[in-house]
């Protein structure tokens, strides 16, 4: 005990922001220039240990540095935490370079001017992915966005890494390997799609100045302070995300089989493995998807996370076996409950009465676990047709020939419609206790009335609905991932309504999942091309836009704590897409 209190005094200490450095920026002549981007770094930061196979020592906590990130005023001037310790600060603002400076423990942070960035590559170099992905020319809109769809769900489209040269041959090759991976890119534009991204790549490098200005950034991030705590590494996918009742955070590192445990108030992180079984195979049941995967220790892909209201414990749906993981944050013990049937749980929540729901992403269903009973209820969604019926009907077949090694995936032909992998996958409990799901690939949302099991399915006016969430008065927000825009559904009266997300270009952004804080009334949406977070006020409308630090920076699932303090994770696939490849736990006070 007395080890751990001198560490949670130390890490107090590093945080404590009571005290407070001013930094200021100016320009070259030397006005104040407001919303610059100020970010504060330990100089030579505390990382987690590596001593099992790469990751920490499961179960023991360590205190780790995070990072500040604020904006400047009107004036210039920004407050960041006084910590003694060497600090590093980088100063980052669209059209001007990057300025960083670093200072030993007790000296003042020097003033920095910023010089203007005048080389056209450049500046295009420094714009979000979404600039690039909204100026590539791949064909019309329905192309466009059946490719937004289908290829910016893992990783940014037009970041570093994908606007980099590749020939047609070399793209062939990629879309190959994202095809394994779970992309349903049509198998005509599969044949298409390479001439046009090399192509359309080469045309916006060779002509930087088409890649067009984004948004500015506004005025009112002079108040907002951003905290990123190192989670995972370059081989990791911390995907999902909770907020412990127990004041904890939540992450799940879907490549790695990792629970990581942060606390906001101490800074330390406890890494829990996820348990693997005797007979479980690397890669789970999707052995087949991560076999050229440089490094992973999986053989569950940890994905979504639910809290029971009743006793805290966490449950986690492992998509690459047919169960439900459970963690008890209490005693750090798991404990797996088998499904017995389904493929691919995905998305999970806990209703009222301890019932945990989830869709089966893959087999096309709603899967229920009754605490009460310990037993499982699987409910049947309708298909499209014979041959989605079918395809649903032999999955399992599908699953085993693949793990053998069969490339099924990438011999079964596909259309934009995806016909065969309908895809339920966000869930969420309404108010009124009724289960709401969205299903990506029939460009619908349905209704599980749990008494009865009766399912209702509703076309949606939009492509790729992905996540949900209902706010307090049980209206439904939904993210239309490759329309660059979330929607209201209000089952009192059937009606959509549609909100563009408020991003240049316009319709460049990919909204994979919102959540609403539904005390404040704000939905907030992961802008993941865009390297940004999105709030939407849903009385007045408004919209606020929440730049994040790293370039990259892939983010899909939003929290919340109760004072209405905003949670995010960098989760892209592979970790290393992120500037500073470093995956960071987000916390946004707005």
């Amino acid at each position: 005990m007395r080890t751990r209190s001198i560490a949670i005094a130390a890490a107090l200490m590093a945080s404590c922001t009571t005290q407070a450095a001013t930094v200021s920026a100016r320009d070259e002549a030397g006005a104040a220039l407001a919303t610059v981007m100020v970010t504060q770094s330990v100089t030579d930061a505390r990382r987690l240990d590596t001593s099992d196979g790469g990751y920490a020592t499961p179960g023991k906590a360590e205190v780790v540095d995070p990072e500040f990130t604020r904006f400047t005023d009107a004036a210039g001037t920004v407050t960041m935490p006084d910590r003694p310790v060497g600090l590093t600060y980088r100063f980052r603002k669209p059209g001007f370079r990057d300025a960083v400076v670093t200072t030993r423990p007790g000296e003042a942070p020097p003033a920095v001017v910023m010089s203007r960035e005048t080389d056209p590559s450049a500046l295009a170099e420094a714009k979000p992915a979404n600039a690039w992905l909204g100026a590539l020319d791949v064909g019309d809109a329905d192309t466009k966005q059946h490719f937004m769809l289908q290829c910016a769900f893992c990783h940014q489209q037009g970041n570093a890494f994908t606007r980099m040269e590749r020939t047609p041959q070399l793209w062939s090759e990629v879309i190959y390997r994202m095809i394994g991976y779970g992309s349903r890119l049509s198998t005509a534009d599969q044949r298409a799609m390479p001439a046009k991204l090399s192509a359309g790549y080469r045309r916006l490098r060779e002509n930087p100045a088409l890649v067009p200005d984004t948004a500015p950034w506004r005025p009112e991030l002079a108040s907002a302070t951003i905290t990123e705590w190192p989670i995972g590494d370059i081989m990791s996918q911390t995907h999902d995300m909770l907020v412990g009742r127990n004041g904890l955070v939540y992450v799940a590192d879907n490549i790695q089989d990792r629970l990581y445990e942060t606390d906001p108030r101490t800074n330390e992180i406890t890494v829990y493995r996820i348990p693997h079984l005797p007979g479980d195979k690397p890669g789970g049941l999707l052995a087949g998807r991560l076999k050229t995967f440089p490094r992973h220790d999986s053989t569950s892909n940890a994905h979504s996370l639910a809290e029971s209201a009743r006793d805290g414990h966490i449950f986690i749906t492992p998509s690459a076996q047919r169960r439900i993981v459970e963690f008890d944050p209490a005693t750090r013990t798991f404990k797996l409950h088998e499904i017995g049937g389904g493929f691919y749980p995905h998305t999970i929540r806990v209703d009222a009465k301890d019932r945990v729901w989830f869709t089966l992403a893959l087999s096309n269903q709603i899967g229920m676990l009754d605490r009460s009973t310990g037993r499982f209820t699987l409910y049947d969604l309708p298909t499209r047709g014979f041959r989605e019926w079918l395809n649903v009907r032999l999955i399992g077949v599908i699953f085993r020939l693949i793990s053998w090694g069969v490339p099924l995936s990438h011999w079964l032909p596909i259309d934009r419609q995806a016909t065969g992998t309908p895809l339920p996958y966000g869930i969420e409990v309404a108010p009124d206790g009724r289960i709401w799901f969205a299903r990506l690939h029939t460009d619908e949302i349905g209704v599980l009335a749990p008494d009865s099991g009766k399912v209702t399915m509703i076309a949606t006016p939009f492509k790729g609905p992905r996540r949900l969430r209902a706010d307090a008065e049980g209206n439904l927000w939904i993210a239309a991932f490759p329309e660059s825009a979330i929607a209201r559904y209000v089952p009192a009266t059937g009606q959509f309504t549609r909100f563009d997300l408020p991003v240049l270009p316009k319709g460049s952004d990919t909204p994979y999942s919102l959540n609403v804080d539904r005390p404040r009334g704000v939905v907030w949406v992961n802008g993941n091309q865009s390297d940004s977070l999105y709030s939407l006020d849903i009385r007045t409308g408004e919209w606020r836009v929440y730049p994040l630090s790293r370039r990259g920076a892939f983010t899909r699932d939003v929290e919340f704590a109760p004072d209405g303090t905003v949670y995010t994770s960098i989760s892209n696939f592979p970790g290393w897409h992120v500037e500073t490849m470093q995956p960071t736990l987000i916390r946004v006070q707005p």
